[in-house]
């Protein structure tokens, strides 16, 4: 049966009966792009050789709900006035199947008609049974002795997968990564990294694990100075150091890190006497009020993380000619289980990797640029309690019914010299690589990313759950490997250096391998910071991944008795899954628990590298439950992109979230709604396209399942943009944060066009994103086009 023609048969979903349809971009009629004619559904649909409502009754494919797609249709992708009122954008339909429409009269829509009956004589009846005898007999002799031979059909491959993922699994246990977290804690006290990454590799290289090798490269880092940076206050002549205890009292005495590592680096050095002015959060209002009011060339401005990326707030504290910035956390915007007053932190300032060597990698012979520090800025933080001594405000502002933001008072003048040493020297930063080999595809790859200790930064803790939970699966899933399997697809265990100064370890080992990394990697699982609190289990992953996730959620939550929300968001990440986003367009995903006030606050808090004592993390999770769920459910997901024939990655839902980021405020032209109009058209045919032979084993001819596979892997890379602000993503499907759907760039853009008289910025950002869904259009085309000539060419 040809491929353009194929409708999915009668089934049951939910107690409603559905549609299913399939037909070819170029044949549809305008107008008609959600139905075919009812004569064409017939004729069809009796043809078609495989049971869709076996598929259906897999393990595990009733449990998957989406909350905020429940019980939604698609809408039909045309749009007469190209308003945004009709566009009503959701997730795409459940499972691997795409729901096109509902019909109440489905049943006769698609039931043969009843065969005449014929006059026939008793002879002939009877021979007529005869041979049905004996062919019945000849076929359960012959299904006898081919199941002894091979597994039966009518075993689901899906089943199989499910069982032996399931039996994978179960061998994590949450006392073996509390074991291996400990040990690991006991090595971090090092101020040299190879000591870790050496018994990383070891552990690795005992399990089992293929190729372990290290990958290292020679990398500028800014370094703290010989001494503490200091903010003295000109009134009263008190020195203090960043985390508030003043310069005269022995260093670390209140705090619970040397105050040498409280620095911004590869800020500007050197020393600044000026005012401080109150900017807030630092965004363009904030800023466009402030130089309404004061002269702001070369002051001191007072910034809260948070909110917007810190890249792109001092980029424009650069632009409007502040001189220097005191950076600090209020902690209206902390959870409340922690006390932070006399704790400061560290940020880097660098957008990511070696900022000797920006955008290719630091191998022998690369030429190195003079680049000790990345801003003109005096950057340094600060604690709450130095800007409460700042801002003279009482120290408990914390009461019973709300908490008082840090303000500095706008008719008050406060004078402050602030000094900032720090030292540049390269130094080698280490990564650590492991290979599982695929059985039928070893040239696709799937990556999983966590991070260890690098020296001179913090010491938190973050580290050893990441290296713990990324081991302990490694130990399950080669204890498989050693009693004969293997997963379809190569999974690469990357323990990554130099996060904390600027992803440098992942951002070197990308440029390195980048041309093998753009046609070989599927996917970028993150283990980065798992469990930072203990009440909410929160998701981050790409549109095209969103109901993978989902379903791993709620089916696990359901095997324990509890489904809390969903939650699910394709926000920007702070951790080394940077590069392969923006620079690679790899599909993400990341779970991790998390404070539910801490969702609740500003976004970018992650930007701080705050100390945590060796206790914290088990204060958090004493059992290491929430490290084992952590564990298991990216263990599923990787089994399952590892190993299913068509990748489990969803091209409408891509579709959906550009419709959605098209609503808003923000002034969107005709042009962006018919495009995104007809992106939603062809995703919904290419996912049509990739339903039959991701159900049904029959259609699964290699080269076209080869090439179907090689557009899915591909889908994000058409939204990676050539110019984006500092500190934002280069693939605009992910957003600032989960509060706002909007194209990140767009509303960024529309801020900069309301503080000018030119709306230059806004019409690039404008042409950014048309050509990105211009380009994903053409894309799935291009795909639906070559699958149509494959099959033209079998038949």
């Amino acid at each position: 049966m040809g491929e353009n023609e194929a409708n999915l048969p009668n089934t049951a979903l939910q107690g409603k009966k559905m549609a299913y349809q399939k037909v070819n971009a170029d044949r549809r009629a305008p107008g008609h792009s959600q139905y075919i004619d009812n004569d064409d559904l017939q004729a069809t649909a009796l043809d078609l050789e495989w049971d869709m409502e076996k598929e259906l009754e897999e393990p595990g494919f009733d449990q998957f709900q989406l909350d905020s797609a429940e019980n939604q249709n698609l809408e039909n992708s045309e749009t007469a006035d190209l308003s945004l009122d009709p566009i009503q954008p959701a997730t795409s339909p459940k499972g691997r199947f795409q729901r096109l429409q509902e019909e109440s009269d489905y049943v006769t829509h698609y039931t043969r008609s009843a065969p005449k009956s014929n006059p026939c004589n008793f002879c002939r009846l009877l021979k007529l049974f005869c041979t049905a005898s004996i062919l019945f007999i000849s076929g359960i002799l012959i299904g006898y002795y081919t199941h002894k031979n091979c597994s039966s059909n009518a075993t689901s491959s899906g089943t199989l997968d499910l069982q032996l993922h399931q039996e994978i699994l179960k061998t994590i246990q949450a006392e073996d990564i509390r074991k291996s977290f400990r040990n690991l804690v006991q090595l971090y006290k090092s101020e040299n990294d190879i000591e870790i990454s050496k018994k990383i590799k070891t552990q690795w290289t005992s399990l089992g694990l293929e190729d372990v090798q290290f990958v290292n490269y020679s990398v500028l880092l800014n370094l703290p100075g010989p001494s503490p940076s200091s903010v003295t206050l000109s009134s009263s002549g008190q020195c203090f150091h960043p985390n508030g205890q003043p310069c005269s009292e022995e260093a670390g005495q209140h705090g619970s890190q040397d105050p040498l590592y409280s620095y911004a680096a590869y800020s500007a050095s050197g020393t600044l006497k000026a005012e401080v002015i109150d900017v807030s959060y630092g965004n363009a209002d904030d800023l466009n009020r402030i130089k309404k009011m004061k002269n702001v060339t070369n002051q001191i401005a007072l910034l809260k993380l948070g909110k917007l990326p810190l890249l792109y707030k001092l980029s424009l504290l650069e632009k409007a000619g502040f001189g220097g910035v005191l950076l600090y956390i209020d902690p209206c915007d902390l959870p409340k289980t922690a006390t932070l007053s006399y704790d400061t932190f560290m940020v880097s300032l660098n957008p990511g990797g070696d900022p000797s060597t920006p955008g290719y990698p630091s191998i022998d012979g690369s030429f190195r640029q003079n680049r000790s520090n990345l801003t003109s800025l005096l950057v340094q933080p600060i604690s709450a309690s130095l800007v409460a001594k700042l801002i003279s405000s009482p120290k408990d502002r914390i009461t019973h019914s709300a908490c008082s933001p840090l303000e500095l008072p706008n008719n008050e003048e406060r004078i402050v010299s602030m000094q900032i040493q720090t030292v540049t020297k390269f130094e080698t930063v280490t990564n650590v690589v492991g290979y599982l080999k695929g059985s039928t595809s070893p040239d696709r790859y799937i990556i999983v990313g966590s991070h260890h200790h690098t020296a001179y930064s913090y010491n938190g803790q973050e580290w050893a759950s990441s290296t713990a939970i990324i081991t302990a699966f490694i130990q399950a899933l080669m204890s498989r490997v050693k009693r004969g399997w293997r997963p379809d697809r190569t999974i690469v265990f990357c323990s990554w250096g130099g996060t904390a100064f600027g992803n440098i370890g992942s951002y070197e080992w990308g440029e390195d391998f980048k041309k093998v990394l753009q046609k070989n990697v599927v996917a970028y699982v993150s283990l980065h910071s798992p469990v930072s609190g203990n009440s909410s289990l929160y998701s981050v992953a790409s549109p095209s991944l969103q109901q993978l996730v989902a379903e791993k959620n709620n089916f696990n939550c359901s095997r324990r008795g509890q489904c809390p929300e969903t939650n699910i968001s394709s926000v920007q990440m702070q951790d080394d899954a940077n590069y392969f986003i923006n620079h690679l367009g790899v599909p993400t995903v990341r779970f991790t628990y998390e404070d539910i006030k801490a969702l609740e606050g500003p976004s970018f808090l992650s930007e701080g590298f705050f100390p945590k004592r060796a206790t914290k993390i088990e204060e958090m999770d004493p059992f290491f439950k929430l490290h084992e769920t952590i564990t298991k459910l990216s263990g599923e997901v990787i089994l399952q992109i590892a190993n299913e024939p068509v990748l489990p990655f969803n091209a409408l839902d891509i579709a959906l979230e550009v419709q959605n980021s098209l609503k808003g405020d923000q002034p969107n032209t005709p042009q962006l709604l018919a495009l995104a109009s007809r992106l939603r058209e062809s995703a919904e045919l290419f996912q049509s396209d990739e339903m039959r032979p991701a159900n049904d084993p029959k259609e699964r001819a290699p080269i076209r399942v080869r090439m179907l596979n090689e557009v899915l892997q591909d889908m994000e890379k058409s939204f990676l943009v050539q110019r984006a602000p500092p500190g934002f993503y280069r693939n605009i499907l992910y957003h600032l944060d989960g509060k706002t759907s909007q194209f990140s760039i767009l509303l960024e853009a529309w801020e900069h066009c309301k503080s000018l008289a030119s709306n230059e910025t806004l019409q690039e950002a404008l042409s950014e994103v048309l050509n990105s869904i211009n380009a994903a259009q053409v894309y799935f085309k291009a795909g639906l086009d070559v699958f149509e000539s494959v099959l033209v060419g079998m038949n």
